[in-house]
C-alpha cells in the first residue's frame, strides 16, 4: 500500500463520510500549483470553493498569519485588540459600506446575516414579533447549519435533519417577477447569490440584480447578496454585483477568499441603520474579530487590491471562456460563469461528470464535480495564460475520450 493508499484508508477510517473527495492527498501548495504525497505537481482549477482567490500560500498573507501569531492570537470580544479595526475599515472601504460584523465561516456570516435581517424587521419596519419572512431562491446554497438548510430546496441537504427553522419562502431564480409577488408587509429581506455555485454555476437574467434592488427598495425589503464565493475578484469585480448599474445592495456576505486560503475569516458588511440593531451581548463569537483572522483578513484584501485580481479574472475569465467555447465536443450542453467561475454543464446522456474530473485529475488538473454533470473551473486568479491552454488542452483530450 502506498502512503496515499494508506493515508485515504486512515482518513475513512476516523472521519465521518460527509464528503466524497477525489482520491488524491496533498501536502504542498504555491500559487496555483498543488503537491500530493507522491510528489505529483497539479494544477488547482478548484481554488477551495474560491477560497483561495490569491494563490495558495500567498507570502504576504502568510508572512502576516506569523508575525500576528507570534504576538497575540486571540483576546475573545471581551477586550479590544489592536488589528480588527484596520481590518474592518479596510473591509468597509473595499464593500462601500459603513459597518461590518466579523465571524469565522461563512455559514456564520449568513447565520448573522439572518439574525441581523429580522431584528430590524422588528425595530425598525415594525413588521410583528416571530412574524418576519424571508426569501430565498430555490437552488440556493447557503451553508450547513440547521437554519442554512431550512432555507434550501436540496432535499439530500435536508433529509432527516428535521424540524427546520421556519419563516422562509422559497421563489425561483432568476425570477424578478417571481420576487415581487412573493413580497409581504412582514418580508424583511431576500437573500441570494449573485451567481449559484454549488447549484452548477447558475449564471441569473442580465439586469436581474438591479431589478432585485429596486424591487426590494419599493417595499422596504432588505436586499442581502451572498458573496461568500462570488466576492473578493472571482468573477471579474470585486463583487459580482458590480456586473450590474445600479445592483448595490444592502448587505453583503463575505468570506472564503477574505482568508486568503489560511484561517477562516468571514463578515457581514452593512450600513449602521442595520448593524446598529445589534448591541452587547445579543450575538456574538468568540473567535470573531480576532487578532489573528484580523491580521490575515487586512493582507488578503490588500494583495487582491495589489495585484489587480478582479482586473485579471475579467480579462483571464474572457479568454477562458473563448477557449472553452472552441472545444470540439457535442458532450457539452452549455458553458456558463463571469471571470473565473465557470461551470461546463455535461449532457444528461454523456453520464456523470466526476469519471472526468478523476480522469482530469490523472492528467495533473483538479477540479471538482457539481450537481452530477458540471465541472467546475475556478482557479486562483493569479494564473496565467499558458496555464488556461494547458487546461483547456486536457479538458480537451479527456471530453474526446470515448
Amino acid at each position: 500500500m502506498t502512503l496515499q493508499e494508506q493515508l485515504i484508508e486512515k482518513t475513512e477510517r476516523y472521519s465521518a463520510h460527509n464528503y466524497h473527495p477525489l482520491p488524491i492527498v496533498l501536502t504542498k501548495g504555491e500559487d496555483i500549483w498543488v503537491w500530493d504525497t507522491d510528489g505529483k505537481k497539479y494544477l488547482d482549477c478548484l481554488s477551495a470553493y474560491s477560497a483561495v482567490n490569491q494563490g495558495h500560500c500567498h507570502p504576504k498573507i502568510i508572512q502576516a498569519l506569523k508575525e500576528q501569531a507570534e504576538k497575540l492570537t486571540l483576546t475573545s470580544r471581551a477586550f479590544h485588540n489592536d488589528r480588527m479595526g484596520s481590518f474592518l475599515e479596510k473591509l468597509c472601504s473595499v464593500a462601500e459600506m459603513e459597518m461590518a460584523l466579523p465571524m469565522n465561516t461563512g455559514a456564520e456570516a449568513v447565520e448573522t446575516a439572518i439574525k441581523a435581517v429580522r431584528k430590524w424587521a422588528y425595530e425598525v419596519k415594525g413588521v410583528p414579533n416571530n412574524q418576519a419572512e424571508i426569501i430565498f431562491c430555490e437552488g440556493n446554497f447557503h451553508g450547513r447549519t440547521i437554519t442554512t438548510v431550512s432555507a434550501s430546496s436540496e432535499e439530500e441537504y435536508k433529509h432527516h435533519f428535521g424540524p427546520f427553522t421556519p419563516g422562509f419562502k422559497l421563489i425561483p431564480y432568476g425570477d424578478a417577477q417571481a420576487l415581487e409577488a412573493a413580497i409581504t408587509p412582514n418580508t424583511a429581506a431576500v437573500i441570494m447569490e449573485p451567481i449559484q455555485g454549488e447549484a452548477g454555476i447558475n449564471v441569473p437574467p442580465e439586469g436581474y440584480l438591479s431589478a432585485t434592488r429596486h424591487i426590494c427598495h419599493r417595499h422596504n425589503v432588505l436586499f442581502v447578496l451572498d458573496e461568500i464565493q462570488t466576492g473578493l475578484g472571482r468573477t471579474g469585480k470585486m463583487f459580482c454585483y458590480q456586473h450590474e448599474h445600479d445592483a448595490k445592495p444592502d448587505m453583503l456576505i463575505v468570506g472564503k477568499a477574505l482568508s486568503g486560503g489560511t484561517y477562516p475569516v468571514s463578515a457581514v458588511v452593512s450600513s449602521k441603520a442595520v448593524l446598529e440593531v445589534f448591541t452587547p451581548g445579543i450575538h456574538g463569537s468568540t473567535y470573531g474579530g480576532n487578532p489573528l483572522g484580523a491580521a490575515v483578513g487586512l493582507a488578503a484584501l490588500e494583495v487582491i487590491e495589489e495585484e489587480n485580481l478582479a482586473e485579471r479574472s475579467h480579462l483571464l475569465g474572457d479568454y477562458l471562456m473563448r477557449k472553452l467555447e472552441a472545444i470540439p465536443t457535442n458532450k457539452v450542453a452549455e458553458i456558463r460563469g463571469k471571470g473565473l467561475m465557470v461551470g461546463i454543464e455535461l449532457h444528461k446522456d454523456v453520464g456523470p461528470a466526476r469519471p472526468y474530473c478523476e480522469a482530469l485529475m490523472e492528467r495533473g488538473m483538479l477540479c471538482k464535480e457539481t450537481h452530477e454533470t458540471v465541472i467546475r473551473i475556478a482557479p486562483p486568479l493569479t494564473i496565467e495564460k499558458e496555464n488556461i491552454d494547458w487546461m483547456v488542452d486536457q479538458l480537451t483530450e479527456v471530453l474526446a475520450a470515448e
